[in-house]
């Protein structure tokens, strides 16, 4: 018994080390699988990653934009007097922005905001070569703009469309653009949010939201993800004090495709128009209609003859999607029919009577009267120095007006200054009838001018408002 105490000590000693080094094995085998799952670095180069190489890669896409006007700058009576009446002052006002190549032979979008009023346009690319630059296309509805630079035979590098469909919250971006004009400059973050619809920028809202520090003079930069593409191009951000609160605001890759291809292959930008009008789905319609969750678009008009209606399109009917995308109100439902080309077609799924339902709508350019049909009024008549135009829903498309206004009418597209019309008529009045004649068409307008009379009845419309009066010259 004496020598067998030691024997078991000595066996439990062996087997506990045994034991010890088995569990050691078992933790170096596992522990990569843990680190992989947990994302920890596994060696030096991992811990050094870096975004150099893909900003290597992408920011000689990205250009800064110069532009310049002329400036008219009033002077003062008192500097009149002391002057011996001298002219206003006329000095040269430059702005700056960025802006993305998208073309290899030049052709550049930034925001219509950085071009919007210049008359001369200067692009830098990002080893310091200068090019004057052409205005191809401003489309202030979807604040954006495309510029052409003749790079002599040269070709540019350019970033590629992301399929902004496949993008996610939280997805990794960069922003890249010139702040505040201290240089090119690469800001990260996430994207925050998509599909915003309520931001106000633009009548076509669909933003893209990230966190990335935007700046001014970042609109027109670029937003790219971690595969070299881009995801939208900055445009605005939610600022109390003009700088970066972590809320920037980019247009959709998809649309700023779409507006270039229209600047390069048809020289004008046509948005496809769906016919109808809507309002987004609350909890009660929600709940009436049978849906777990507020979504969708309710149809409250239906244009006659338009694309919806020729589709078989009613009244009360949801739409739920276009072409397999959610939508939950009108402006989204209009963007997602606005990335697409007049003549193409979209899918809108729907629910009617608690029944779904599938609709093919081609899409169509909206009919009418347009800005180049304005004419201007003149001779000895209230009207004249008032610049008139139908309504139509192209007008109404073009300007933000409601195509669906009750009655029809004589938009007042403008009027010219010091003139009679002056007096009485605002922009954006509609006028109804003149003398009792009900003014369909200018041609109408112009017949209840032609008596020679100094006095009219007139009923017009103005912000909802309707007027009626008597002016007497």
């Amino acid at each position: 018994m004496m020598h067998t105490i030691p024997m078991t000590k000595h066996i439990s000693k062996l087997l506990a080390v045994v034991g010890l080094m088995v569990l050691a094995l078992l933790i170096v085998a596992v522990l990569p699988l843990f680190a992989d799952a947990q994302g920890v670095p596994q060696n030096r180069s991992e811990m050094e990653l870096s975004f150099a190489p893909l900003v290597k890669q992408t920011s000689p896409s990205v250009v800064n934009v110069y532009t310049q006007k002329r400036v008219t700058s009033r002077v003062s009576p008192m500097e009149q007097f002391f002057s011996g009446g001298v002219a206003p002052r006329e000095r040269v006002q430059n702005s700056l922005g960025s802006g993305v190549i998208v073309g290899a032979d030049g052709v550049i979008v930034t925001n219509n905001h950085v071009v919007e009023g210049a008359e001369s346009f200067r692009v830098v690319l990002s080893d310091r070569r200068e090019f004057p630059a052409e205005l191809v296309l401003a489309d202030e509805r979807t604040d954006l703009a495309v510029l052409k630079i003749d790079t002599e035979g040269a070709q540019l590098p350019t970033l590629p469309y992301a399929d902004t469909r496949a993008s996610e919250v939280g997805d990794l971006v960069l922003a890249i653009g010139n702040p505040f004009g201290i240089g090119q400059t690469v800001t990260s973050g996430i994207l925050s949010a998509t599909a915003r619809t309520d931001v106000g920028i633009s009548d076509y809202a669909f933003f893209l939201q990230t966190d990335a520090a935007v700046n001014p003079g970042n609109s027109g930069g670029a937003l790219i993800n971690t595969k070299g593409e881009l995801v939208g191009v900055n445009t605005a951000i939610f600022s109390r004090s003009g700088g970066s609160n972590g809320i920037g605001f980019a247009i959709p890759a998809e649309m700023v495709k779409r507006v270039v291809n229209a600047a390069i292959n048809e020289g004008t930008f046509v948005r496809p128009w769906l016919g109808l009008a809507g309002q987004a789905v609350s909890y009660d319609i929600a709940k009436a209609q049978g849906l777990s969750r507020p979504i969708g678009v309710m149809v409250t008009e239906v244009y006659e003859d338009g694309p919806a209606d020729r589709a078989g399109l009613r009244r009360g009917d949801l739409i739920t999607d276009i072409d397999g995308r959610e939508v939950f109100d009108e402006k989204g439902l209009k963007f997602l029919a606005a990335i697409k080309s007049p003549g193409e077609t979209s899918e809108l799924a729907l629910l009617r009577g608690g029944k779904s339902l599938t609709r093919t709508v081609k899409l169509a350019p909206p009919p009418g009267a347009t800005e180049a049909d304005v004419v201007l009024l003149d001779g000895v008549t209230v009207f004249s120095g008032a610049r008139v135009v139908e309504l139509s829903p192209r007008l109404a498309e073009e300007n933000g007006l409601d195509p669906f206004q009750k009655g029809s009418g004589i938009y007042v597209h403008s009027v010219l200054r010091r003139s009679v019309a002056r007096n009485y008529f605002r922009p954006g009045d509609i006028i109804r009838s003149v003398n009792g004649v009900s003014t369909k068409s200018v041609m109408d307008l112009k017949a209840a001018l032609k008596p020679a009379t100094r006095s009219w009845n007139i009923e017009l419309e103005r912000n909802g408002r309707l007027i009626k009066g008597t002016v007497t010259l």
